[in-house]
């Protein structure tokens, strides 16, 4: 049987032709391998391994090995993944030599009002937790996924936002907590790695699209996904104002792969998309190509006074310096989430 996601992850070798190599006969540590972005890059990883015969080996630091076998059982039980049981804050170090290390878990995506501060000293306690593995067993690059987050609200005027913009999350909102800890844990990446001679890489990510992503979670086109899935109508619970961008799951791990092996250390890169869109013209895009003629409702109206919020990256430095660019476009996008989707849901449905 075909593995359902093999044209993607083909797609992802046949854009990492000169990655793969460094990672020969390497061990990577992994945190954060079942969520999204995880399961995309260990999906990737077993897929190379077996197609470019790289001897390499993934030790993934997981609370529930049996939930991941059961969401991803292709990386899951590959020969080339081993699993470590513990939680990111206090885990046994393994006795693996392992020469790269990805720091891709997060104590939530969207952090509760009601433990700000529990959520900022989870995400920072994890990360030095991390970086003393990091140290102690000699890693030579570690690659941390942090989050646009750390930029605060991207101003109205600045259509897309670099990493040189000086913005910061407030320290007087209560949701601030998720931007302010990775803030903490990027300075975190840096000062280790300057002290102790690694590579620490920083990618900050935006919105993404595809296969693993979350339906009933805070992302609008998981959302609308899940709209269209369950016949309509496309709810959209605010006014539809709102500017986003989004990169293909399989492309992500192409830049992330790429960050690891080749990314500048103490230096962050913006990963999304610069193709801009709003949650209305999303939700539109969403029906036009997978349900035509599908009612789209909206919470609020628009307030003319107000300026759209955005969320949008500028990408110039991953393009310009490493090559990368977003491959799938976004109609395609909707259509393979789709397809995955459902697929899963027939499955397991009998």
């Amino acid at each position: 049987m075909q593995h359902p996601l093999a044209r993607d992850l083909d797609h992802v070798l046949a854009h990492t032709a000169d990655i793969w190599n460094a990672l020969r006969g390497e061990r990577v540590f992994i945190t954060g391998g079942t969520g999204f972005v995880g399961s995309w890059l260990l999906e990737s990883f077993a897929w190379a391994n077996d197609r470019l015969n790289l001897n390499a080996a993934a030790v993934l630091l997981t609370r529930d090995a049996e939930a991941f076998r059961t969401k991803a059982p292709y990386p899951a039980n590959h020969p080339s993944v081993r699993f470590v049981q513990g939680n990111l804050q206090n885990f046994a170090f393994p006795k693996d030599e392992c020469a790269f290390v990805i720091h891709a878990a997060t104590d939530q995506i969207s952090p509760s009002r009601e433990e700000p501060a529990g959520t900022l000293e989870r995400e920072v306690s994890g990360t030095r937790r991390v970086l003393e593995f990091v140290r102690e067993r000699g890693v030579k690059r570690l690659l941390f996924t942090s989050s646009g987050a750390v930029y605060g609200r991207q101003p109205s005027e600045l259509t897309h936002i670099g990493e040189e913009y000086a913005g910061a999350p407030s320290p007087f909102e209560m949701n601030s907590a998720y931007g302010e800890a990775k803030r903490v844990s990027e300075f975190l990446c840096t000062a280790y790695s300057r002290q102790f001679g690694f590579a620490a890489v920083v990618a900050r990510l935006f919105a993404f699209a595809g296969p693993y992503l979350p339906l009933d979670s805070n992302f609008a086109i998981g959302n609308f996904l899940r709209d269209v899935l369950a016949g309509g109508p496309v709810r959209i619970a605010g006014d539809g104002t709102a500017y986003r961008s989004y990169l293909y799951a399989a492309d992500l791990a192409i830049w992330l792969w790429t960050l690891l092996v080749r990314g500048e250390s103490a230096r962050p890169y913006n990963v999304g998309s610069a193709d801009s869109i709003s949650i209305l013209d999303l939700a539109k895009t969403m029906v036009e190509t997978l349900s035509p003629g599908m009612p789209i409702t909206i919470a609020r109206k628009p307030q003319p006074e107000t300026p759209a919020a955005r969320y949008v990256p500028c990408v110039k430095r991953v393009k310009e310096e490493l090559g990368l660019r977003p491959l799938i476009p976004l109609p395609e996008q909707i259509r393979r989430m789709y397809e995955w989707n459902r697929a899963r849901r027939e499955m397991a449905s009998g």
